[in-house]
């Protein structure tokens, strides 16, 4: 596929596919945009005008993927068919906070992880998991901190606890220490419960299927004879 190329879906034709490539790094400068002031808004103590400010580019940069997905509808050459077979697009409009991942695909395509399509696969699967762990505890421990933080029993009360108790809650660990007490915080905490166990389990099985196909590569080649080179004909010079 040369550069000027665009990959075409069989459900959403060639007029959606360069309307994706079009929209693609806007959509994706639009989720950082979101997941900077999202984070602002609830660590920093900002005055009244830089709220208003942070809360005007969070509901402009949200409301970019909406309408991006209604476009991608309009010029689905099979509409209906298109939106059934990619939810991921859906997740996308319902949580942009998640199309900063779509920057991982510059690391899962580096020669690192070409040697083989089943390598490669396995490698985009760790990047993207590895990736989207990392930024859903990052956004967890966001959204129960703004949660937690005004009620009277909360424990949670700060980024740092909430960060900490977003990482041992995702890696199933769960010390106990820091607990939502909220009906909002336990319902964010339920769903990175679920999320963790789902994310961890995948990414164990692909790390050893990994390295299973690595250790058998290694024992091919070990086993392999080695290949004695033969003697070409007319070789050594004839006596005369």
């Amino acid at each position: 596929m040369t550069a000027t190329e665009i990959r075409t879906d069989r459900w959403g034709g060639p007029r959606q596919a360069r309307w994706q490539q079009a929209a693609d790094w806007p959509l994706t400068i639009a989720a950082v945009l979101f997941l900077i002031s999202y984070s602002v808004t609830v660590i920093a103590s900002v005055d009244v005008a830089t709220a208003d400010v942070l809360r005007l580019v969070i509901v402009i940069s949200w409301a970019l993927f909406p309408v991006s997905y209604v476009v991608e509808i309009v010029l689905a050459t099979h509409p209906w068919q298109w939106v059934l077979h990619h939810p991921v697009n859906l997740i996308f409009v319902l949580l942009p906070l998640l199309r900063p991942l779509r920057l991982l695909r510059v690391v899962a395509r580096s020669k690192v992880f070409q040697q083989s399509a089943g390598t490669a696969f396995r490698a985009r699967v760790l990047v993207y998991l590895a990736g989207a762990a990392i930024l859903v505890t990052y956004i967890a421990a966001l959204a129960v901190l703004e949660a937690e933080r005004d009620s009277p029993a909360a424990n949670i009360t700060s980024f740092g606890d909430s960060l900490w108790w977003a990482a041992v809650t995702i890696t199933t660990v769960g010390y106990g220490d820091f607990t939502p007490v909220t009906l909002r915080g336990r319902s964010i905490a339920t769903a990175l419960m679920l999320g963790g166990v789902a994310v961890l389990g995948v990414l164990t099985a692909t790390l050893s299927s990994w390295i299973v196909q690595r250790v058998s590569t290694l024992e091919e080649h070990r086993e392999q004879p080695e290949e004695q080179p033969e003697e070409q004909p007319g070789g050594r010079d004839r006596p005369e």
